[in-house]
């Protein structure tokens, strides 16, 4: 029900939380999952206080249970398991706190923590987070690694005494979490997320030694999971050993079976990179070597061809070639200018055996009127007329007379 309040008519603190109270007592039973935090027994008393935390949301809730309640699972529950429990949310008025009664805890097995990790693992995949498209090559040679590993533990030991037997000059920057318990999650997601945040950072090992399924649940939480996704710097995860597979591998940039292994990915070897170099020096070497061999052989196998052993061969062959043409030119000419002499001798001898002059020569004259017609018959002249002879030493006049 909605309540009309002001400034000027406010309720008292303790009708809110007497109202509070009410509407949580109508609430029913129900089912809760998480993980103890904190767990109070005290001796001869008859109820058992204990924290009931989320990881993924850093959110913890008070529980309270009776003893014969807590002793049914108090061997197999610890501080750090994970239950699921069965209250009735409650509210402590004077104190203004809410807080759960408990009526049964079940430990949550192994079997129902795998079938949930496979739906997350579904679910996660479904979303594209463990796609290959997304996955990022590391650095050829890092200059400064972001390490988030137990403190003094024996993976951060392994990985920084292989990466720097491999790559003395290597640089850490370590950032030390817890590896399991409650605070896990968010103390390596904070740590994840700093190393992710300095651009100086080339790459991000996670490692952890190995451990049981419970041990290694932070590695496999939903927040965990979403933040390495997010990075922008290549991350790599070395969590566990080998048959260990906490989801962090799927969605982390490389997955290494151990720390050293991690280290061995990360960090090139110089040893091996001073071979690589020194193989890759000899090859080539070899193959300018052999380049070198195979020009040699082709030029003293030019220099072995005749045009090169008398360079003006060539010109005196063309010489040679050049004077017989001209030789040949020029008796095609005389042979052609003899044979045209010839030809204009006889042209000549017929022109001057059939020219008029030739005629006159043998004593004929040709007789030709004043206006130079000639005359070719008798009746064409007349007495007198006057006509001029042609002879072949020259020319007279002459008249014609009567019979």
């Amino acid at each position: 029900m909605a309540l009309h309040t002001s400034a000027d008519a406010p309720l008292p603190v303790g009708e809110v939380s007497r109202l509070i109270g009410g509407w949580i007592d109508r609430l029913g039973a129900i089912w809760v999952e998480g993980q103890i935090t904190q767990l109070s027994r005290r001796p001869g008393a008859g109820v058992v206080f204990l924290t009931l935390r989320d990881p993924s949301y850093d959110i913890s809730v008070s529980v309270t249970c009776y003893r014969q309640v807590f002793d049914a699972i108090a061997d197999v529950v610890s501080e750090g398991a994970r239950v699921v429990v069965r209250a009735k949310p409650e509210w402590y008025a004077p104190r203004g706190q809410l807080s759960l009664r408990a009526t049964e805890i079940r430990p949550v097995g192994i079997g129902e923590l795998l079938v949930r990790l496979e739906q997350l693992k579904r679910s996660l995949g479904a979303e594209g987070l463990f796609a290959a498209d997304r996955k990022r090559p590391l650095p050829f040679l890092p200059q400064l690694v972001g390490l988030v590993c137990g403190r003094a533990s024996a993976a951060e030991r392994d990985v920084l005494e292989n990466a720097r037997r491999r790559w003395p000059a290597v640089r850490f920057e370590v950032r030390n979490t817890a590896v399991q318990g409650v605070n896990a999650v968010a103390q390596v997601v904070q740590a994840v997320k700093e190393l992710d945040g300095l651009p100086e950072v080339d790459v991000i090992i996670v490692a952890r030694g190995g451990g049981s399924v419970e041990d290694l649940l932070p590695f496999s939480d939903e927040q965990l999971i979403r933040a390495v996704a997010a990075c922008r710097t290549p991350v790599v995860s070395a969590i566990g050993h080998e048959p260990d597979a906490p989801l962090l591998d799927l969605v982390a940039d490389v997955r290494a079976s151990t720390p050293t292994d991690a280290a061995k990915k990360t960090v090139p070897d110089v040893g091996e990179e001073l071979d690589r170099v020194q193989g890759l020096r000899d090859r080539a070497l070899r193959t300018v070597r052999g380049l070198l061999d195979r020009e040699e052989r082709g030029l003293a196998h030019a220099l072995a061809r005749p045009v090169m052993e008398r360079p003006h061969r060539m010109v005196e062959e063309r010489d040679a070639e050049v004077a017989a043409l001209a030789d040949r030119s020029r008796r095609v000419l005389r042979h052609l200018l003899d044979r045209a002499d010839s030809e204009l001798s006889h042209t000549r001898a017929r022109v001057v055996a059939l020219s008029p002059a030739a005629t006159l020569e043998r004593g004929y004259a040709v007789l030709q009127r004043p206006d130079g017609t000639v005359v070719r018959a008798p009746g064409d002249v007349t007495a007198p007329e006057e006509l001029r002879a042609r002879v072949a030493e020259g020319e007279f006049t002459v008249r014609v007379v009567a019979e």
